[in-house]
């Protein structure tokens, strides 16, 4: 009952839904009580030759007005309870979905794709079972069980007492049944958890497994994964199983002491016939409430463990929150990076260090060094995707923790390493960040980023849907439509993390130059691995492992001769150009 408990609040807020279905379920009970009654009556009439026609006619008007009754009562709770529980199963999947999109990136390395969707749906759906479904077994269970009890006590207490001797050997078999179903229920959720982010990440990683021939063994490696969701559900199905035929053992017990003790109080004339048949009658609908406690015991065992699930998330904090004072309003002005030092969560070695930059608003910066430098966490520190301890950055004298998440994101257009398209079509990729964008907008972006004429040559132009995570365009369209979308939403600041990698070098020049325009006016952040990407920046940082190891315009790093005129002149050598 411990879910029913952690569900209270919102049963009570839902008092008025619950409160006429339990209604309905009582009343329905209280008039199922009545054709095994009337059956009695009529046989002790027929025994004692006092039964006529109009009786009987009575009697089946009341048994069959009883069912129109109950017919009627039953459409309305389920008008009601159903609904209420079908709303609190979509009241958690909007928290779980609030909750993900608030999650900074640790969240998501500690939790797999697949075992977020999992939690979002299986373990949701066994909780809105157990607010509709479970909550109409435990009525029918406690209150109309205990309704037919009563009526058994009424016709014959020692017949009642003789018929509950197996019960107590049943509660102890549906307590144990409980713990099982609990435990092995848990593990099946977490096998289909991995089972599912099995699937998402072969069905995102199909080119790859082509490719290099994996194919057969990501089919064995899934088809394990399978065997153990299939197994971990057996061990569940196992103990359902035994659910009715343990509940029918011992209700068959109770029909042959029930039979053999009403046998011989009626020969001891302290029970009539007709007391007897309704006693039966009664003892029969007493199957359905024990059967009930039965499936109520599985069905709250099932929901308790994906609540347990549910609200391990949901209890999860953000690593990076809202201070209540934040500002609301768009930050502006200067940038200034302060990074004494900085390290991922878990991690003995500082990713950045010593890093201090002060950036005129309407300047650019270009970022450089070999991989696994730096380049990328600076730009998840401007985002505020992870708490920087050490140090400080600020924004037109504010720092960054002044200003609401939602402000700060808004103000700045972020340009991944891997570009990320929805299934949809390619105007409504690029006009994500700003919904009202009208067509001509959508199509100047487009110019900016040299990518409307690809978009024009696609079979229904801006209309084409681009697939899923943009599968169907090239790397560098994908890029493209992604600084696109950016170029649109207008920000103050704009970082570009290697955004232009897989364009050509003639396309990379034509934005280049809008990028220039663009940043007499704004701040724009550019890492590339490609140096000619930055050549037009006001500085150039070169960091090196996690350091700051040259700094200065693209003319004076070359006059040094460092990392970044070596690097440089080779990749002009690559591309066939001469360097002086």
């Amino acid at each position: 009952m411990k879910l029913l408990s952690d569900l209270s609040w919102y049963f009570r807020e839902k008092k008025l839904a619950y409160g006429i279905g339990i209604s309905m379920l009582i009343l329905i009970g209280f008039l199922s009580l009545i054709p095994p009654w009337a059956v009695g009556r009529v046989v002790d009439a027929m025994q004692k030759a006092t039964l006529t026609g109009s009786h009987l006619l009575r009697w089946i008007l009341l048994v069959v007005g009883v069912g129109v009754v109950n017919y009627v009562l039953r459409y309305i709770w389920r008008m009601y309870l159903p609904a209420a529980a079908y709303e609190l199963g979509m009241r958690l999947r909007q928290e779980l979905y609030e909750k993900f999109i608030r999650m900074d990136p640790p969240f998501f390395q500690r939790h797999r794709t697949g075992d977020l969707m999992a939690r979002a749906t299986n373990d949701v759906q066994a909780v809105e079972v157990a607010a509709g479904d479970g909550l109409v077994m435990l009525v029918d269970s406690l209150v109309f069980g205990g309704m037919v009890l009563i009526m058994m006590g009424v016709i014959s207490l020692p017949l009642l007492l003789l018929s509950l001797l197996p019960m107590p050997f049943l509660f102890l078999a549906m307590r144990y049944y409980g713990a099982e179903v609990h435990r092995r229920f848990g593990r099946a959720q977490a096998a289909f958890s991995r089972l599912n982010a099995a699937v998402q990440e072969n069905l995102q990683g199909v080119r790859v497994h082509k490719a290099l021939g994996r194919q057969m063994a990501e089919d064995a490696k899934f088809r394990r994964i399978s065997e153990e969701v299939v197994e971990e559900n057996m061990a569940v199905a196992r103990v359902e199983a035994l659910f009715e035929p343990t509940i029918l053992l011992f209700v068959g017990a109770a029909y042959f002491l029930a039979v053999a003790g009403g046998a011989f109080l009626i020969q001891q004339g302290s029970l009539t016939i007709g007391g007897l048949t309704s006693f039966v009658l009664y003892l029969g609908q007493a199957v359905w409430p024990l059967m009930a406690g039965g499936f109520l015991i599985n069905i709250l065992e099932r929901g308790r463990a994906s609540y347990d699930r549910i609200r391990s998330l949901l209890s999860e904090k953000p690593q990076v929150e809202d201070d209540p004072q934040a500002l609301l309003e768009l930050p502006s002005g200067d940038l200034e990076i302060h990074i004494e030092a900085f390290s991922y969560p878990g991690s003995g070695r500082n990713a950045l260090e010593d890093i201090h930059v002060v950036l005129p608003q309407g300047k650019t910066l270009g970022v450089v060094g070999p991989v696994g430098s730096g380049k990328t966490t600076l730009l998840r520190l401007l985002l505020r995707q992870y708490v920087l301890e050490k140090g400080e950055i600020l924004m037109g004298g504010k720092p960054l923790s002044a200003y609401r998440l939602e402000a700060l994101h808004r103000a700045i257009a972020y340009v991944p390493q891997d570009p990320f398209l929805f299934s949809t079509t390619v105007a409504e990729n690029i006009a994500f960040g700003k919904p009202g964008a009208s067509l001509e907008e959508i199509q100047e972006a487009a110019r900016l980023a040299r990518v409307h004429e690809d978009i024009l040559a696609f079979p229904e132009g801006y209309d084409t849907l681009v697939g899923e995570r943009g599968v169907t365009l090239s790397g560098g369209q994908r890029q493209r439509i992604s600084l696109a979308r950016a170029l649109l939403q207008g920000a103050e600041i704009y970082l570009l993390d290697d955004t232009l990698s897989a364009v050509d070098g003639q396309t990379e020049a034509h934005i280049l130059q809008h990028l220039k325009e663009l940043s007499r006016n704004r701040t724009v952040i550019i890492v590339a691995h490609r140096l000619s990407a930055v050549e037009h920046a006001d500085e150039i940082l070169v960091l090196d492992g996690g350091r700051i190891r040259e700094r200065g315009t693209h003319e004076e790093l070359l006059q040094r001769g460092g990392w970044y005129a070596q690097v440089y002149r080779a990749q002009k050598m690559e591309a066939g150009e001469v360097v002086g």
